[in-house]
């Protein structure tokens, strides 16, 4: 049996255990991402800290999230479900540190704890599932994958204001920890053990790509707040620039990289992740500054906002499997395309509305298009992420990918708050509203781009997955990239003409 397959064959109960525990550590670790930010006002009054600080409690989970690239490549090496339990029990213990936080700073370094368990553990949950379900399957696992997830990242305020106003800010912390304590155990009797073939880990490259993307995402993160001519932000950006640099001549060149350059070369693994970053850049700013025009401009309190932004956070819930079967029908290019541009017009919608008085009518249009288009994204692009590479390359593919949508978010808020702050600001209602609509203009034409980049994606050709086995390929083959060089036959979902 090939190394990176599971310890054995799949089966029905495992292939559902496999869905409902790697759709709940993904659902703690996107959750996580903009839980926060409608308890800034609570934290602020209980532990103090200055507005720069308040943002770091959201950014230092970003931050360190974004640019851990090898909790894959370490799952591939050392065991995946080895290492989904040791992110797992990081981001648990880390959530309890975070409730417990007796200051702000303590809290932002509780966060970013946070953030290396998630990013260890969160690529792993596609490896994991795909090693559990047969290929024929996967397009409908990954739409309820993908509708869990994405339901995390809208419903973010909606959990976090919630629990704030009813509970305790602390809570938001809190709910992580008995759900992480129970997924321990089933995660470690229900997960089969599975690795990469070969799998090294990439010293260089990692630090390289870490270092890198650390600068960059620093830098975007600062650059609101100190200025884009701070010389810090600047060092930081050029830093983080030369070292990505760094890292694609080096891997362009290494004979085992991380992150191989060679899969730039596939259409569908650049479409599919420049409209994953697109699309994260669009959504998450606009949500960033939606949730908080709905409570400090229209009125409403946390779990109001929460409530009626459900059309767009709910959405997923209902419609991500249908689209992820659907996917499978007719493929995850046009579904995911066509996600993208309806959520352009639902951002676009928003944007036209906003007023210091709007209705919720004159909003819910928009709101609903957001959500049918964040649910059609979601449901197929994981499986176009992990059917876009050979078998044995689908942990570098779902660590890059998870990278690229971090860096997607937080280079979201970064330009959204740029363009806010440069048109508007807190001073009034009014003002509000200024800065709002030509961000969330923004977000939509980022995402419209996202779009035609999945239109790039090869449409599937011709292989079913009832047509007969084809011979497998040389080893030789299956490390140069040859397509369809996997150990078993090519199917409907790992196509052989996407490159």
């Amino acid at each position: 049996m090939s190394n990176n397959e599971p310890d054995s064959a799949p089966s029905a109960r495992s292939m559902w255990w496999a869905l409902v525990i790697t759709s709940v550590a993904g659902f703690m670790a996107a959750l996580d991402n903009l839980v926060v930010t409608t308890a800034l006002p609570s934290i602020r009054e209980d532990l103090g800290g200055a507005l720069d600080d308040l943002e770091w409690t959201v950014s230092a989970y970003t931050l360190t999230f974004a640019v851990l690239m090898f909790g894959a490549a370490l799952g591939d090496r050392f065991g995946r479900r080895r290492l989904f339990l040791v992110g797992l029990t990081v981001f648990t213990g880390a959530s309890a540190a975070a409730a417990m936080a007796p200051s702000i700073g303590a809290l932002i370094a509780a966060r970013a704890v946070q953030g290396v368990g998630a990013a260890v553990l969160m690529p792993l949950t596609l490896t994991l599932l795909t090693a559990a379900v047969p290929a024929a399957k996967r397009g409908m696992m990954f739409g309820i994958w993908g509708a869990v997830n994405g339901l995390a990242v809208a419903a973010g305020p909606l959990i976090g204001g919630s629990l704030t106003e009813h509970v305790s800010y602390h809570w938001i912390f809190w709910i992580n920890v008995p759900i992480g304590l129970a997924l321990l155990p089933l995660a470690r009797l229900r997960l089969a053990e599975s690795r990469g073939a070969g799998a090294r880990l990439d010293v260089p490259g990692t630090l390289l790509a870490s270092g890198g993307l650390f600068g960059i995402v620093y830098g975007l993160v600062r650059g609101p707040a100190d200025g884009w001519t701070n010389s810090l932000v600047l060092t930081s950006l050029f830093a983080g620039a030369v070292l990505v640099a760094g890292f694609v001549l080096y891997s362009s060149r290494a004979a085992a990289p991380m992150l191989p350059m060679r899969l730039f070369r596939s259409r569908a693994f650049s479409g599919i992740n420049a409209a994953s970053l697109l699309m994260f850049v669009g959504m998450f700013g606009s949500i960033f500054l939606l949730s908080q025009y709905m409570q400090g401009v229209l009125g409403y309190s946390p779990t109001e906002a929460g409530l009626r932004m459900l059309p767009w956070t709910g959405m997923p819930m209902l419609v991500a499997p249908i689209a992820g079967i659907l996917s499978d029908r007719i493929g995850g290019r046009p579904v995911v395309a066509a996600g993208l541009f309806i959520q352009a017009a639902g951002l676009a919608w928003l944007a036209a509305v906003a007023t210091a008085e709007a209705s919720y009518a004159s909003q819910l249009p928009g709101l609903v298009l957001s959500g049918i288009g964040m649910a059609l994204y979601f449901a197929p692009a994981a499986n176009l992420v992990m059917s876009s590479v050979l078998p044995h390359e689908q942990g570098i593919a779902s660590g890059a990918n998870n990278a690229l949508r971090e860096v997607g978010g937080a280079l979201g808020i970064a330009i959204m708050s740029s363009i806010f702050s440069a048109q508007g600001g807190y001073e009034s209602a009014q003002s509000f509203v200024d800065g709002l609509r030509p961000a969330v203009v923004a977000g939509a034409l980022l995402v419209v781009l996202g779009a035609f980049a999945a239109l790039v994606i090869p449409a599937r050709q011709g292989i079913t997955a009832g047509e007969p086995a084809q011979p497998a390929a040389s080893s030789d083959e299956a490390e140069a990239g040859v397509p369809g060089a996997s150990a078993g036959r090519p199917t409907a979902l790992e196509p052989t003409a996407t490159r």
